[in-house]
């Protein structure tokens, strides 16, 4: 494109993207040398004193390296020396350290107490290196709170945060840099008991989920070129919202406006106010058409959740035909109680504009933007970025 229209400029000023990085500095040292792993100080010593090399910060390289043509577009926040900030300053990527080690043989406490600083530092992507243990001790801070994606540098690698190989990470994350659509899908964070392992008992335990960014995939109602049917989407989308509101009975669900939204309270033979607000509890209407005020005193103190989705061709999900949803209800309720639907041909028609916060408070607005997870079929999502 060699013109720049008043939307692309717009989309140009947008916030960068924030990226945090963690490395394990001692994953994989172990593997070379038949340790069978590197959890534990005795073993992470036993293996340097052995000549083992640190390869975790040669592979995170691979996966930054990926994102030099993006210069400019996203910002990095990492942990101190080999943690992170070692590879950024020897790759020559703009960094800021939020969090600090206090000794030069990091212990898995670090890798939480990392976590914990990325994402109290609201990071659109938290891209770790290590290897399944890393991954139990981000998952243990993280959670589902935001996406994280796993760079492969340990000894095993049994869960599925994990890339297949460092390139791979960082095409993903170019992509999410770039504003491409991006699935999101619930991974499994496995590991094994390495002292069973090192007598040939491979004992294998499941120890969370976390939110991880695989490449855009059609998986649900497609036809022949890859194309979606629109029709049989919207069923999708609306089955899926239908299963959470039935596995919520006691949660109250603000439907906003707009026609997916709609496709929900059709699946659920539910009157719809097309260009209002409506409120559902256990799969009955309680209340249509609501006020912005009537809105907070009827949800006030109630575990609730908004159903959004995309308005007009600038892709707004707040300010325009729901301004019942003050700032407010959104405050009252939380960011992680909101959910996008929408399909994803109506995403693909933004070019990769990002979603749009119209609140009417430009603070709340900066509070929430940043990555969403936005529904677009049957457990089908993807993630987008809002500002």
């Amino acid at each position: 494109m060699n013109h720049t229209d008043l939307s692309q400029s717009t989309f140009d000023n947008k916030p960068k993207f924030k990226l945090g990085v963690v490395v394990n500095p001692f994953a994989g040292i172990g593997g070379a040398l038949a340790l069978k792993g590197s959890d534990g100080a005795e073993i992470r010593e036993k293996a340097l004193a052995m000549g083992a090399e640190k390869k975790a910060n040669e592979k995170m390289a691979k996966a930054l390296s990926i994102l030099e043509a993006l210069s400019g577009q996203f910002t990095v926040v990492t942990a101190s020396g080999d943690m992170g900030e070692t590879i950024c300053e020897s790759l020559g990527i703009p960094y800021e350290v939020i969090y600090a080690a206090d000794a030069v043989q990091t212990e898995g406490e670090d890798s939480e107490r990392a976590a914990k600083a990325m994402v109290d530092a609201n990071v659109d992507l938290l891209l770790f290196a290590g290897g399944d243990g890393t991954a139990r001790n981000i998952c243990s801070v993280v959670g589902t709170q935001v996406p994280v994606l796993g760079v492969p540098a340990g000894c095993k690698i049994h869960s599925g945060v994990y890339c297949v190989s460092p390139s791979a990470a960082g095409q993903v994350v170019s992509q999410m840099i770039a504003g491409e659509l991006v699935s999101e899908m619930d991974a499994e964070v496995r590991d094994i008991d390495e002292n069973a392992f090192r007598e040939g008992k491979v004992i294998a335990k499941h120890y969370g989920e976390m939110r991880v960014p695989a490449e855009l995939t059609y998986v649900q109602a497609v036809k022949m070129g890859g194309k979606e049917d629109e029709a049989l989407v919207l069923d999708d989308i609306a089955a899926y919202v239908g299963e959470i509101i039935e596995d919520e009975p006691d949660t109250y669900f603000v439907m906003g406006s707009g026609s997916t939204v709609g496709a929900v309270m059709d699946f659920l033979g539910l009157e719809n106010t097309l260009l209002g607000v409506d409120v559902v509890k256990q799969g009955e209407l309680i209340a249509s058409d609501v006020t912005a005020s009537e809105l907070i005193a009827l949800t006030h103190d109630k575990p609730t959740k908004v159903i959004l989705t995309v308005i007009g061709g600038q892709g707004h999900i707040l300010g325009r035909g729901n301004q019942q949803l003050s700032p407010a209800f959104i405050r009252q309720i939380g960011k992680q109680n909101m959910l996008v639907v929408a399909t994803k041909q109506k995403l693909q028609a933004l070019n990769g504009k990002p979603l749009r916060l119209d609140s009417s408070d430009a603070t709340l607005d900066a509070e929430l933007a940043g990555a969403f997870t936005v529904i677009t079929g049957y457990k089908d999502k993807v993630l987008c970025q809002a500002v």
